[in-house]
């Protein structure tokens, strides 16, 4: 599967952004999706991760109550909205996806990868 992920961009602390990521070539429906971001000189990390029929989601802690995923299989296409972003949001965001199985947040099960999307938050 091929996935595109676009969205990204500069806002000011407590902005919003809405990342979205298209996948095509398999059956998207067949998919868990998960975004990851890795800011400079750190690892990559999990957000926020999503089961095929989207009845089930995942955050990290830091950002839990401010982020939010979603999918629509009917546009193969899973989003982050990122609200009351803070410079620690900072990084290159990636949108990964694997046979639907169990909800991970291992980078390792994903196997599918996008491009990745800057976001860049400034105080």
């Amino acid at each position: 599967v091929q996935l595109q992920a676009s969205g990204g961009g500069s806002v000011q602390a407590g902005g919003s952004l809405r990342l979205s990521c298209v996948a095509s070539g398999r059956t998207f429906s067949n998919y868990d999706m998960g975004w990851f971001r890795q800011a400079p000189g750190k690892e990559r990390e999990i957000v926020a991760a999503i089961v095929w029929s989207g009845a089930t989601t995942y955050y990290t802690d830091s950002v839990k109550g401010r982020f939010t995923i979603s999918r629509d299989n009917t546009k193969s296409t899973v989003y982050l909205q990122m609200n009351s972003l803070n410079f620690d949001d900072t990084a290159v965001y990636f949108c990964a996806a694997r046979r639907a199985a169990v909800l991970t947040l291992a980078a390792s099960n994903y196997n599918y990868w996008g491009q990745g999307t800057l976001v860049t938050v400034s105080s």
